[in-house]
Formats: structure tokens, sequence, C-alpha cells
């Protein structure tokens, strides 16, 4: 285990944020070990070894060849810019790259026999290698040591990094939100009162919801409810905000789930297809298909289904019913209409970039049929683009699809922030606000984390980072 705190301490603190957290959560910890560093930074015998190697080196000649080596470097850099070359300045350039070099290297080899520079960091990570050192002050330094833990997995790290980048932008957006409701010229006590109600009226209710308070006394009380999952009461109708989002997100999912289930189903086998045959009867019939259904808005095609299924032929309900399973496969056609026509059209797109290139040609020489190529190979190089939309998409439906749901009457998270701007109930938007960044942050996550599935160029880079 001291071994792990030792690499990963060693690995994440070159980088200042990171450096910074780790003392800040082991404040304890560092309080006692720094002055017991400051005792015995004299008694380093880190800086006589350093002198040492690097009079072996210069010893050794390498100094002078170094030298030697830049000031040809510089001479054919000055030339190749058509620039006058004046020797006294190319030599005192090669000098101290020379110098910086010598340090480089003495400091490389030091590492390599286990002898670390003088400082605070290498002191402490020397220190996580000591079994008693990690036992005292397991307690005390508890969160730093957590935070070791995460950090000494790629994955985890980058996990927890992108966590902790949502909470920011969270943040941000509610803040930014917040600030436009407070400068609209909306008044939430006329339209909720109504405009006969009298100014004492007005008054109390702007007191009773804090709306008379300054600014940052009105922001701050909007951002604290975030990390106690408080998001207040609405305005209309005097609601908890948390439990309305919470009634309303199943539906939404249910919906969204579907919709993307449906358009994956199609517009994938479609966009293969049609990027296989390019220029053919069936590639022009797929892809005008697709064109018809970006085209088509979302609110017209719900009233023609309802007319046509619902009224005239009677196949399904016109509006939503969560008693009835039928009732939601006209929103589940509709919401994924749009969003399997983008996906089609990506696909087909990026498998026409993948199937040209050499390794598909390679492939095919060494005898693989074609259907071993298109799945094996091209498929798998051509989803990274692919997975791009398909997570975009799937966050916005989850945002709410507000005319989907409008047109089938479905009380879900889109129909809910529409209905509330209006007046503007500013905890409720805010609450969906909110909601919709947590589901764009999560949903870009698991794009990112999909992409390391896919790509191991990508993970192998996760690993290196």
């Amino acid at each position: 285990m001291q071994q792990l705190f030792f690499e990963s301490f060693q690995k994440n603190a070159s980088r200042k944020s990171y450096y910074f957290t780790y003392v800040l959560l082991g404040l304890l910890v560092h309080i006692i070990t720094f002055p017991i560093y400051m005792v015995n930074r004299s008694k380093s015998t880190y800086a006589e070894n350093a002198m040492n190697v690097k009079q072996q080196i210069m010893d050794s000649g390498k100094v002078i060849q170094w030298q030697q080596q830049y000031e040809a470097e510089e001479r054919t850099k000055a030339q190749f810019f058509k620039q006058s070359i004046i020797e006294q300045e190319i030599a005192v350039k090669a000098k101290q790259l020379a110098q910086m070099k010598l340090e480089r290297e003495a400091e490389k080899t030091l590492t390599t026999t286990g002898i670390l520079k003088n400082s605070y960091k290498n002191y402490f990570s020397n220190l996580l290698k000591q079994p008693l050192f990690l036992l005292i002050t397991i307690i005390p330094g508890i969160f730093m040591y957590a935070l070791l833990l995460i950090t000494s997995n790629p994955f985890i790290r980058f996990i927890f990094e992108r966590l902790l980048q949502s909470v920011f932008v969270i943040i941000g957006v509610a803040t930014l939100v917040f600030t436009i409701l407070y400068i609209s010229p909306f008044d939430p006590a006329r339209n909720l009162l109504g405009v006969e109600a009298t100014p004492a009226q007005i008054e109390n209710f702007n007191k009773l919801y804090g709306l008379d308070q300054p600014y940052l006394v009105q922001l701050w009380h909007s951002l604290s409810g975030l990390f106690t999952f408080d998001l207040g009461t609405s305005f209309a109708g005097k609601e908890d905000v948390t439990q309305s989002i919470l009634n309303k997100f199943p539906v939404t999912l249910e919906i969204a789930m579907f919709s993307l289930l449906m358009a994956i189903a199609i517009a994938i086998p479609v966009g293969i297809i049609s990027a296989v045959r390019p220029n053919s009867f069936i590639d022009y019939v797929f892809m005008f298909v697709a064109l018809i259904g970006l085209s088509i808005p979302s609110f017209w095609q719900g009233l023609i289904f309802i007319l046509t299924f619902s009224l005239e032929l009677k196949w399904f309900p016109a509006t939503y019913n969560p008693n009835n399973w039928m009732s939601i496969v006209l929103p589940i056609i509709v919401l994924g209409t749009s969003i399997t026509a983008s996906i089609a059209r990506m696909t087909r797109s990026s498998m026409l970039e993948v199937i040209h290139e050499d390794y598909i040609i390679t492939a095919k020489a060494k005898g693989l049929s074609e259907r071993k190529v298109i799945t094996k190979h091209a498929i798998r190089n051509a989803m990274i683009p692919i997975i791009t939309v398909i997570g975009l998409l799937f966050g916005g439906m989850l945002g709410g699809a507000a005319v989907t749901e409008k047109v089938f009457n479905i009380s879900g998270i889109g129909s809910y922030i529409v209905d509330k701007q209006f007046i503007p109930d500013i905890p409720a938007i805010l609450g969906g606000v909110v909601y919709i960044a947590i589901t764009i942050s999560v949903v870009n996550m698991l794009i990112d984390i999909l992409y390391a599935f896919f790509d191991p160029r990508i993970r192998s880079k996760m690993k290196k980072s």
C-alpha cells in the first residue's frame, strides 16, 4: 500500500493543482513534516552528489561535444532563416543550452540511483514508503490518502476529474441562469398574484420568498441548496422542486431510452449499408428519407400522427397515459425520427472515411470477406464520431423534449421547465437547469469512457497522462 501511495504522489504531485490539494487535505500531517524537512534540509547530500556527477560528465568531454553540437545547430538555423551569424552570440547560447542539458543529465543520473532532488515533495514522497509513517498519519491524513488512492488508477482518476469538473460546470450554469432571471423584466409576484394585486401583497410575496434581498444573498441561498439537494419550493403550487423533478424524470428517461434504442437499431445498419454501397439507389433512398426525417418539425409530425393513428385509425391513444403502454409508442417514434436521421447520416459519413483507409485495403488484400472487414475493422474505428452524436442527442432528450411532451400531454422534465419559465418560477427553473447540467455532464463522461473502450490509443494516452 505504501508503494502505491508513493507512486501516486510522485506521479500526480508534478501537477500544481494535485500537489496543492494533497497538502490541503493532509494539512495536519504536513504541519508536522514540513518543519522536520526544514531542519533536515541542510543535512542533505544531494547538492554534493550532483556536483560530483556534473564533474564526471564534464571530465568525460560530453559538455564540450554538446556545446559544439548546439553551435552547429544555431549556425544552421541562422543560415536557414537568412540571419547574420554572430559567433559570440552563438557561443553564449550554445553554452547555456549545454549547461541546461548538464543539469538534466545529472538529475536523471541521480534519480536512477535513488537520490532525489532536495525538495519537500521528494522528502514527503520518501516518507510515504515507510510503513510506520503511514500507520501514524493514516487518521489525520485520511482524506489525503483517499485522494491518493483514487488518483493511483488512471481510469478512476479520469472519472474523478470529470466529476469534479461537472461540479464547477453546474455551479457556473446555475449562477448564469440565476443572474439572467434576476435582471429579467419579469415579475414573479405580479405574474402569480395577477394585475389586481396590491403593492402590499406584492411586498409580502417578495419578502416570503426572499426576493427583496440583495443579489448576492439570493444567489447564495440558491447555490447552497445544490450541495444539500434542497432546491427549494416552487412559487407556483409550493411544490418541492427536487421531488417534482424526481417524479417527472422516469417518464422522460423512458421515452428517451426507447427512442434512442429505436434510432440505433435503425440508423446504424442504414448508415453502414449506405456507406458500403455509396451513390447507389439504396444509398440515395436511405439518405433522402433521412433528410426528410431531419426536416420534419416534431410538433407537426406529432399532430399528424395523432390525427392519423389516434383519431382516424384508433390504433394508439392520442395522449400519454402511464397505465397504458400503447400511449408511449407515438411519442417514441416522433422523438426518435430526427435522431435516427442524424445518427444514420453520421454513420454513413464516418464509415466512408474509414473504408478507404490503408488498413482496410490491407485487410481486403489478405483475402478477408467484405462482411468481416466491415464488422471487425471498419465499424469499430468509425464508432468514435457516432458515439459523440449519440451522446449529444441522448443528453438533449434527457434534458426534456418539450415540444413532444407538450403535443402528447406528457408531464415530463421538458414541459415542466417550459411551464415554469414564463412566471418565472426561479427555484423550479434553477432545479431544471441543474438537472440538465448534471445529465449532460454524466452523458459526456460516459461518452469519454466509451471512447477508451473502442479506441486503445485513448486508453494508452490516459495511462501515460
